[in-house]
């Protein structure tokens, strides 16, 4: 069963690194309105054949169309880029990330609930939201991208690696993809090993493993939903993204190196802070590209993130299994999170340099 929820996962990062350049594209063509109603409408589709799935080829595939159409989500980073000032950014795509991690929070503890009842009733429930949505999109929501404002589409962009072109073009764009793709690695530590950790060394049951990640979740949310702002206005996005970075880098150590439950605990407030160098960063890069390219340089970085989802949960896996074993040359279970760690150091270092 683990075998095949890893397999399943690595399927939708890798139509998330395919299909986000795109998307992205797509949406500077012909603007972020349908886009967006596209891919939720399809999205509800996939959820209705995830439930009607007669067998496990037929989840793989929902999987993919799943990692297809939820590459809409670097539209929706292009849509808040189309109408917010450049200052007022970080704040908004940090409201965007208390969003998400709402979604994060709830929507494992609502799928855990209905699915007591029948497996396939969570998929029939996301597919009704994911066609609600769709339907209130298509009332309600306006297009953000003029057609004077919008870019031809050329295939030789629109793919991962033409995607790359974009981050090169423009000065320091490539040193802050780097510390995106940094961070995103080092956040896929915590759904790869956060479990199996807290069962090794301080013998976690479900229920607190469960209790701990919404601790994580609502802390995260405060932070981006509160704290973006006053900070980015107070001290600016750069300053913002390497206080966030470095907050981070002590959080992961923490949480490696806490011989008991309560000193791990500690480090959630600290990880917590790690939520402002999002914002910051998906700021300061937006400021690099022209109105024509906000969807492009969206793709791209869901692109590079797709790479850390593909390889981080057997990068961060197989360094917790050979710290466990008896033949590794010492015993250190949080290996795993110090490895985050110095991932985000080395981001704070490249920010330091790049990030203007």
């Amino acid at each position: 069963a683990a075998h095949v929820y890893g397999l399943i996962g690595t399927l939708w990062a890798l139509m998330q690194f395919v299909f986000s350049p795109l998307i992205g594209a797509l949406s500077d063509r012909f603007g972020r309105r349908p886009v967006v109603l596209l891919s939720n409408f399809g999205l509800g589709l996939d959820y209705i054949l995830m439930a009607l799935a007669p067998n496990l080829a037929w989840l793989f595939v929902g999987r993919a169309l799943s990692g297809i159409t939820s590459a809409s989500i670097s539209t929706a980073h292009a849509y808040i880029a189309d109408v917010t000032p450049a200052e007022g950014r970080a704040a908004k795509f940090g409201l965007l990330g208390v969003a998400f991690g709402l979604g994060f929070v709830l929507g494992p503890a609502i799928g855990g609930v209905l699915g007591t009842e029948d497996p396939r009733l969570p998929f029939w429930v996301a597919a009704g939201l994911s066609l609600a949505n769709a339907c209130y999109g298509f009332f309600v929501l306006p297009e953000s991208l003029p057609p004077e404002r919008r870019a031809s589409f050329a295939w030789t962009r629109a793919n991962p690696f033409g995607s790359l072109v974009l981050l090169r073009a423009h000065a320091h764009l490539l040193g802050m993809a780097s510390i995106l793709f940094l961070q995103n690695l080092a956040h896929v530590a915590l759904p790869a090993a956060f479990v199996l950790y807290t069962a090794h060394r301080y013998g976690w049951d479900e229920g607190t493993t469960g209790i701990t990640l919404a601790a994580v979740g609502i802390c995260s949310m405060i932070v981006q939903g509160g704290l973006v702002r006053p900070a980015v206005r107070r001290f600016g996005e750069r300053r913002a993204l390497i206080a966030g970075l470095l907050a981070g880098a002590v959080g992961f150590a923490i949480y490696g190196l806490a011989p008991t439950a309560v000193l791990f605990w500690m480090g959630l407030p600290v990880m917590a802070l790690w939520g402002l160098a999002a914002p910051a960063l998906q700021s300061l890069m937006t400021r690099r590209v022209a109105a024509t390219e906000q969807g492009r340089l969206q793709g791209a970085n869901a692109s590079l993130m797709g790479i850390g989802a593909m390889i981080g949960p057997t990068l961060f896996t197989k360094t917790f299994a050979f710290f466990i074993a008896g033949a590794a040359p010492f015993a250190l279970p949080g290996a795993p999170f110090l490895l985050a760690s110095s991932l985000l150091l080395a981001g704070a270092a490249l920010a330091l340099r790049h990030a203007r």
